[in-house]
């Protein structure tokens, strides 16, 4: 006979021999050194603060604001006004050289804050939007910027064209580093639903969906909470903002409307990934906008604060 005490006893095997012995079926998991199953790891969420809400005010400005409201992570907006009335400054021009990007990369870096994302400021669809969706994935490659942010028309988008456009981005995405991540923004790709049948169909691990549950509330008047767990599978980034409906029809910050963010998490809670959680609307509903950046870093602030105790919440066992 067999001597069995060279075998590993588990919780699995324990109750196998309450039941009646060592099966075959256990002997050979045993022989194929078979592991028990693993626990899932914690996401790793990283909340960022875009750049976005201090458009009105100049780059270095926001940079410095987001650092003091407690943030390590940065996502880049739009553009800046550099000077006060003045002309909005693209934060990284579409055709500008990857070393630029590196160097606002650096000056982010020297300042304590790692770039998370950056937008592509281009639909998919639109006559070059592959080759400025290209020079998207190089810059951040260069800068190590991990994430490329694109979305659609508010009317949807070019399914057929985004498709065949995202399978030649993907590897390119995959070449540089990066992820191009395609987030909801009305139309038919206002939903992550609808957004993850377009990923799924392109099958590249390059391309991948970011959720912002805002808009999806904010264009279509849809349950975002449903919604997220038809596609959390492949969300791999979340531009946070949220909505109200009453007393005002309007996006809002995180834990300013009406969005459960404990609900809206705890779907991608525990994939193991890092998760970044970009911050693109800090302002509370109703009332005007700061007008002094002061203000600006305040909310900033207060939105950190709130998402920090969402995350300890939604991977906190229960």
């Amino acid at each position: 006979m067999e001597d069995f005490r060279h075998y590993p006893i588990t919780r699995r095997s324990m109750l196998q021999f309450a039941a009646g012995g060592l099966t075959g079926a256990v002997l050979l998991d045993r022989l194929e050194g078979a592991a028990e199953p693993q626990q899932p790891r914690q996401t790793e969420f990283q909340i960022a603060c875009m750049t976005l809400p201090y458009s009105q005010f100049p780059l270095k400005r926001a940079l410095s604001g987001i650092k003091s409201a407690g943030y390590e992570f940065v996502a880049w907006g739009t553009s800046h006004r550099e000077v006060a009335g003045g002309e909005r400054i693209p934060v990284m021009p579409i055709d500008a050289p990857p070393s630029k990007a590196k160097e606002l990369a650096m000056q982010c870096r020297g300042l304590g804050l790692e770039p998370l994302m950056m937008f592509s400021t281009i639909y998919p669809e639109a006559k070059n939007g592959l080759e400025v969706l290209t020079n998207r994935l190089k810059q951040a490659g260069a800068a190590g910027v991990p994430q490329v942010l694109t979305f659609g028309h508010t009317q949807g988008g070019n399914r057929k064209l985004w498709i065949e456009r995202f399978k030649k981005l993907g590897p390119i995405a995959r070449d540089n580093g990066v992820l191009l991540v395609v987030k909801q923004h009305g139309g038919s790709t206002g939903t992550g639903e609808a957004c993850a049948e377009i990923v799924r169909e392109v099958d590249d691990p390059g391309v991948r969906v970011n959720y912002d549950a805002g808009n999806v509330m904010d264009y279509l008047n849809v349950d975002p909470i449903p919604d997220i767990n038809k596609c959390a599978d492949v969300v791999h980034s979340f531009c946070m903002k949220d909505h109200r409906n009453w007393p005002k029809d309007q996006d809002c910050g995180p834990g300013f409307g009406e969005i459960d963010h404990y609900q809206l998490l705890a779907p991608v809670a525990f994939t193991g990934r890092k998760m970044p959680l970009c911050c693109e609307n800090i302002f509370a509903p109703v009332v005007p906008r700061p007008t002094k950046p002061e203000g600006v870093d305040d909310l900033a602030r207060r939105v950190r604060e709130y998402l920090e105790t969402v995350i300890a919440g939604v991977t906190t066992p229960v």
